[in-house]
């Protein structure tokens, strides 16, 4: 007789109602792929809900509908935006904070050089306008959006216009800082502050979720601000990770943020380390062989469980138990601990591998082994910053820039930009052996003709790490008398002057 077989089982399917409304156990939460975020109270008005077309509430269901019962371990693996009261208690934790601190003070250490690309001389302009901006405090309220982004997915820097308490105003837009339309709103002196603003204070509003082929397609054109509706162009955005487009209601429109990234690493890393910890504390049992059954028969078992507490309140490594040499036997087992250290290293190692910040940087640990150097890994490091402050800082920062040069002076020079200082800097051996290099090229190019004196004196008086400062360059010294330096050779080396 043939056995029956049994139906092959199918994976449960979630509805939207069941992944939104699912009550998940202490130990495992249900995760919201697509529900929209909690913000504080008061930040949207209560007659407003997130404005958006009816296409978002289709892709939402149709997502969620194609989630089987395997995204329960979507929340202990950051797969599911973890809402920003979970994301602001991480940022307590050192694991966390100093993967964003690092990144954030990185980008902002050397910061930006302003130059000018004409012919002019604009000297007293550039100089203005470094004080300028560092009157608004623009290296350390990006440094701020950095970090911010880095905690929770999205940051914003409010630039204050002097408008904050007229709420019809903020709505109206202010341009990009370089069009007519930020000229007709800017005035001379219009720029009072920048300031940064944390993403669960902000809510988005009025995006388009139906032609993908538009401009705005996803972007806020709006976002309310504690119950004021600000502008998108008053209210700049750094999202430095975006998600893909069914996710970002879910994200409030920001992206991914560093600690949600790292956060299954950093749980093993916890997980470990706490591991480690009880295992040391408790790496050797003490074995008490003894006639167990007789034992607890006995009706003096109680006999034996106040002895053994005895033996345990009282052990140490001078300690003395007292044993029946016929009937009991005593023993010890201890776990090896050689290469717990390895195991621990390699769980802590991977925080830095997710963040792609070097050891040195994240944790302090210097590289073991003959000849090992960091150097390596800090210069590919650096070219990754550097190029994260051309994708994260340079659109807002071109925007700033230009507020800033209308505040000033009612116009904006197209000719003066900026450039992010590198961060690699050379020692003083480093430095001494490039300027004896250029000083060689310069006698090469000297003794052919290509370039005169004055054109080495000038570019030796121009260069930014200079040693001779204050060199003018239209003092030119000029070159020794060739009968003098005869007689002064015929008086110091008379046997060279004859030889001559």
């Amino acid at each position: 007789m043939k056995k029956a077989e049994s139906p092959t089982r199918k994976p449960p399917r979630v509805s939207l109602e069941g992944v939104l409304s699912a009550k998940g156990s202490k130990s495992r939460p249900a995760p919201q792929y697509f529900d929209l975020p909690k913000h504080p109270p008061n930040v949207v008005p209560k007659v407003s809900g997130l404005a958006h077309d009816e296409a978002i509430s289709s892709s939402v269901a149709w997502a969620a509908g194609a989630v089987n019962s395997s995204i329960f371990g979507a929340f202990a693996e950051g797969q599911t935006f973890l809402g920003y009261p979970e994301l602001a208690i991480l940022a307590q934790r050192p694991e966390y904070r100093r993967i964003s601190e690092t990144i954030a003070t990185q980008m902002t250490r050397r910061w930006i050089k302003l130059q000018a690309s004409g012919d002019q001389d604009k000297t007293d302009k550039i100089k203005e306008l470094e004080a300028e901006l560092k009157r608004l405090n623009v290296r350390e309220v990006f440094r701020e959006a950095a970090e911010q982004d880095g905690f929770f997915g999205r940051s914003h820097l409010y630039l204050d216009l002097g408008t904050t308490e007229d709420r019809d105003e903020l709505k109206t837009a202010i341009g990009d800082g370089s069009n007519d339309l930020s000229k007709q709103k800017v005035a001379k002196g219009a720029l009072k502050r920048i300031r940064s603003v944390e993403a669960v204070w902000t809510y988005p509003t009025n995006y388009n979720s139906n032609d993908p082929l538009r401009p705005d397609w996803y972007k806020p054109q709006h976002w309310f601000v504690m119950g004021k509706e600000i502008h998108a162009s008053r209210l700049l955005t750094f999202v430095g990770r975006e998600v893909p487009d069914l996710l970002k209601p879910a994200y409030s429109f920001g992206g991914l943020s560093l600690s949600q990234m790292a956060k299954p690493y950093v749980d093993n890393w916890l997980r470990t380390r706490q591991s480690v910890s009880d295992l040391i504390e408790a790496f050797s049992v003490m074995v008490f062989k003894t006639k167990l059954p007789e034992q607890i028969n006995n009706l003096e078992a109680n006999n034996l469980s106040n002895r053994l507490d005895l033996f345990n309140a009282y052990r140490n490594n001078k300690g003395l138990f007292a044993l029946d040499k016929d009937t009991e036997d005593f023993a010890n087992v201890s776990v090896p601990l050689g290469t717990l250290d390895v195991l621990q290293a390699q769980a802590q190692e991977h925080m830095a591998a997710v963040s792609g910040i070097p050891l040195i940087f994240l944790l302090g640990i210097q590289p073991a082994g003959l000849n090992a150097s960091s150097e390596g890994e800090i210069r590919a490091f650096y070219d990754w910053v550097h190029a994260y402050q051309e994708l994260f800082f340079r659109p807002n920062l071109q925007k700033v820039l230009a507020f800033a040069q209308l505040s000033l002076w009612g116009e904006v020079d197209p000719e003066i930009g900026f450039v992010f200082e590198p961060l690699w800097a050379l020692d003083e051996k480093g430095k001494a052996e490039v300027r004896k290099t250029e000083a060689e090229t310069d006698q090469a190019l000297f003794d052919v003709g290509a370039v005169t004196a004055e054109e080495i004196r000038k570019r030796v008086a121009s260069a930014a790490d200079t040693p001779y400062h204050g060199l003018k360059e239209q003092d030119l010294p000029q070159p020794p008398d060739e009968k003098e330096l005869r007689k002064e050779l015929a008086r110091s080396r008379p046997e060279l002057a004859q030889a001559a």
